[in-house]
């Protein structure tokens, strides 16, 4: 059995009944437990994905033939081209580019931005290789979600792309934290876009390239869901059209999402609120070390790992597919006339159908046939209900006929 280290002042003392407890612990009213009750207004605790006051920037990719403007949290940038269901097949089976060029980016320079990074969120990065990828989670003191990090680093700066209108945020944040160190964040989303290349035939980073033989543009990504390039935004066309003239197809993000979804990957903002833990939604295997020194909310996560279990736990709801309406994020989800959660991104998938993910109590019965918006839902497992204490969690199988390097 192996257990998430913690420093000295972490380090566990004698609590009631023989149980081990951090010296600095909270009390047990103050600890993660079994939610209690009915979930009164999740849609309004859902975080917020784009302040009120920030503008998305518009795509000129909403310019090409057959092109539908996606909204809420995807503003700017394209929902479909025509023909989702084909677009979502050319994800699964050949490679595609999709315009993500609403997500924020953050350039961090200076000699310690590595070390500062490591000891600021859940990721070990101060080894970091040039080229490298992580995923990374800002928590808050209390151990929940604030931020999800995609990042790598180029050997001068690091590199990270965040949710749409959260950049500003989070490079508030790491400001405030800079202290005396030689840091620079940055919040360059003006300047910088964000593409993803999804699919089996995405080449490699050592292998054959497009575009006549040249490298991939921009900084490469390795990290979260498919591969990302973070690339000057004044060249998002030409490059997505080298892209495509090297054999991508062009791919909107409602196709983008229901492979995410089929996948069971969580989008911060969609599938959490203001109470997420990382056990909860799975990024405990992909966006946390557990075998590094203290940062902000590792208690929880110390908790949660070594002596007890999230009180909530992501699952994949399959939609009755005779109703022509899919659950919007923050909507109950109703087992016998009770709350038991809230549903996230939703989407219909091109083999599985209507499909959502969802956050329910740990204590939801696993085969329980559960309601969203008055649509009966089948639940898969995503998240074990013995996650937690030492308990690994691993996604059963990719989803959507994905294969290759998509993690």
């Amino acid at each position: 059995m192996w257990g998430i280290s913690l420093c000295s002042a972490c380090a566990p003392t004698a609590g009631p009944n023989g149980l081990s407890r951090p010296a600095h612990s909270l009390q047990a009213e103050d600890l993660v437990s079994v939610e209690k009750g009915r979930e009164r207004g999740r849609r309004q605790q859902l975080l917020p994905v784009r302040p009120m006051s920030t503008r998305p920037i518009i795509s000129p990719l909403l310019g090409e033939p057959g092109a539908v403007a996606a909204d809420g949290p995807d503003a700017g940038v394209a929902a479909h081209y025509g023909d989702p269901y084909a677009e979502q097949r050319a994800l699964a089976s050949r490679w595609a580019v999709v315009d993500r060029s609403n997500r924020g980016v953050v350039r961090i320079t200076g000699a310690d931005r590595l070390s500062w990074l490591h000891s600021l969120t859940t990721q070990r990065l101060e080894q970091l290789a040039p080229g490298a990828s992580a995923e990374a989670l800002v928590l808050s003191p209390q151990g929940h979600v604030e931020h999800h990090l995609t990042l790598t680093d180029d050997g001068s700066a690091t590199w990270v792309h965040v949710e749409s209108g959260t950049a500003g945020a989070l490079a508030e944040f790491l400001t405030s934290m800079r202290f005396m160190l030689r840091v620079e964040p940055e919040d360059v989303s003006a300047d910088y876009a964000v593409v993803t290349l999804l699919g089996p035939d995405v080449p490699a980073p050592s292998g054959e390239q497009p575009s006549r033989g040249q490298a991939l543009p921009g900084t490469r990504v390795e990290a979260g869901f498919g591969t990302d390039l973070i690339v000057p935004r004044p060249g998002l066309y030409a490059i997505v059209a080298d892209l495509r003239s090297a054999g991508a197809a062009l791919a909107g993000t409602w196709a983008y999402e229901a492979l995410r979804i089929a996948a069971g990957r969580p989008r911060i903002g969609l599938d959490t609120d203001h109470r997420t833990i990382p056990h909860e939604v799975g990024w405990i295997d992909t966006a946390v070390h557990l075998n590094k020194g203290c940062y902000r909310g590792q208690e929880t996560v110390a908790r949660v790992h070594n002596l007890g279990h999230p009180p909530r736990r992501m699952v994949l709801l399959h939609l009755d597919g005779s109703e022509d309406r899919l659950p919007s994020p923050g909507d109950q989800v109703m087992l016998d006339g009770a709350s038991v959660g809230f549903a996230g991104s939703a989407a219909r998938h091109y083999e599985l159908g209507p499909i959502a993910l969802a956050l329910v109590k740990r204590t939801t019965p696993v085969t329980a046939t559960l309601q969203v918006d008055q649509i009966a839902a089948a639940q898969e497992v995503l998240v074990s209900p013995d996650a937690g204490a030492n308990v690994q969690i691993q996604f059963k199988r990719q989803r959507g006929g994905l294969t290759g390097r998509v993690r």
